[in-house]
């Protein structure tokens, strides 16, 4: 009588079900160490808050506070001023952001387009460029004492303050879209790519026009990219920092609160760092619930 023979299936199939996760490894240890870890950190640190004991001169302690800093930032004048401005901000510069980006990419996948490379590498350059050398550039072209284009407009009988209160959103508006419209246009272009020619070439065929083609077949078939496209300028608006910035240091219209994420910035540059936490904490919960609900709005419409 022969000896039972322990199949070789099980540990192949325990070496396919481990095989995914040593592939991510190498994204989950960072993304453990330098997100999770700093975002579970602030959160300790916004239910805490540091006091002064035994006088002027004695040591100072953190003790549990609980959500009475979340309280205190809600109530703060600039947090609903800074909220409502980015909201619009948002509502305005993403779609044209968005609607520019799919319009150059429908371009660059059009039947007759020429050196496709070369207008990808232009288009795609503004976001090479760092934030900070961006904002600076443009805010060059917007300082009424030196830029050429206030000059223009002035000689013609424009009289335009583009770092007014009134402007200076718009200003910093057209600086990200400046920058990010060839990012996001990179990656519609790139789920063009995916769309079957033969489809296009049918249609083609049957009389339909490029204007018919690209609003009936391309568009639906990328539009999971479209939707990504836009979380993603959902979550980087609510992070906008670096134009308000520098924008700050040359007109004062842009205040140290104008927008969330430069608030919170203020406050832990002025030692205020349980309240930083908190408003840190308030502005990544507002950015996935609006994230989410844009995604469940879509999926309904998609569905």
């Amino acid at each position: 009588m022969t000896p039972t023979t322990v199949p070789a299936t099980a540990p192949r199939r325990r070496r396919r079900t481990l095989a995914p996760y040593a592939f991510l490894t190498p994204f989950l240890i960072p993304f453990f160490l330098f997100t999770l870890v700093p975002v579970g950190y602030a959160f300790w640190q916004s239910l805490h808050r540091t006091e002064r004991t035994g006088g002027t001169f004695g040591r100072t302690e953190s003790v549990f506070a609980g959500l009475s800093q979340y309280a205190q930032v809600v109530q703060e004048p600039y947090f609903t001023e800074s909220v409502l401005r980015v909201l619009a901000f948002a509502l305005v510069q993403i779609p044209v952001m968005l609607t520019l980006a799919l319009v150059l990419a429908l371009l660059l996948d059009s039947a007759v387009a020429r050196a496709k490379r070369f207008f990808r590498l232009v288009y795609f350059v503004p976001y090479g460029i760092p934030g900070v050398v961006a904002a600076l550039m443009w805010a060059f072209l917007y300082d009424p004492r030196l830029s050429p284009v206030v000059d223009m407009l002035r000689s013609v009988g424009a009289e335009v303050d583009l770092l007014g209160p009134d402007a200076i959103l718009w200003s910093i508006g057209n600086v990200v879209t400046w920058t990010y419209t060839g990012y996001n246009m990179l990656i519609l272009y790139a789920a063009l790519q995916a769309v079957p020619t033969d489809i296009s070439e049918a249609a083609r065929m049957d009389g339909a026009g490029g204007w018919t083609i690209a609003t009936r077949i391309k568009i639906p078939v990328i539009r999971p990219a479209l939707t990504l496209t836009a979380v993603f300028s959902i979550i980087g608006t609510f992070q906008l920092f670096t134009e308000p910035q520098v924008f700050r240091a040359i007109s004062t219209s842009v205040t140290s609160t104008y927008t969330p994420n430069l608030a919170a910035y203020s406050l832990a540059s002025g030692d205020s760092y349980s309240e930083a936490a908190a408003l840190s904490v308030i502005l990544a919960v507002v950015t996935f619930t609006l994230s989410f609900a844009f995604l469940r709005f879509t999926s309904r419409r998609q569905g």
